[in-house]
């Protein structure tokens, strides 16, 4: 009984310093991603990648709008709603609701945030 005390004991002390130690590596981690995350250079690559995936999606838009005006499809009662819609698709909105209006944002350091 004594033994199983001792290393119940001695499992408790472990598991409370295990995670003290763990704890302030989990916060040095989290820092060190929060400088790279700021880090100028992190952030004008970020606002580089959403300007190409803008431009991916509207490019892309276009080819399927066109393919879909030339087929089938556009002659059907749903085809006619879709291409005549006035309205903007939720991913449209999506995109916009992330890239604003001048399709970048910038954060107070003068970087272009996510």
């Amino acid at each position: 009984m004594r033994g199983k005390l001792l290393f119940l004991g001695g499992l408790a002390a472990g598991f409370v310093l295990g995670a003290r130690a763990g704890r302030e590596k989990y916060e040095e981690l989290k820092a060190t991603a929060q400088k790279i995350k700021e880090s100028p250079t992190v952030q004008e690559a970020a606002g580089v990648v959403q300007e190409q995936a803008t431009r991916l999606y509207s490019e892309g838009k276009t080819k399927v709008t066109d393919k879909l005006a030339n087929s089938r499809f556009a002659e059907s009662d749903l085809g006619q709603r879709l291409m005549g819609s006035s309205e903007t698709p939720a991913i449209e909105r999506d995109v916009l609701a992330t890239t604003g209006p001048s399709k970048s944002t910038t954060t107070p350091s003068g970087g272009t945030s996510f």
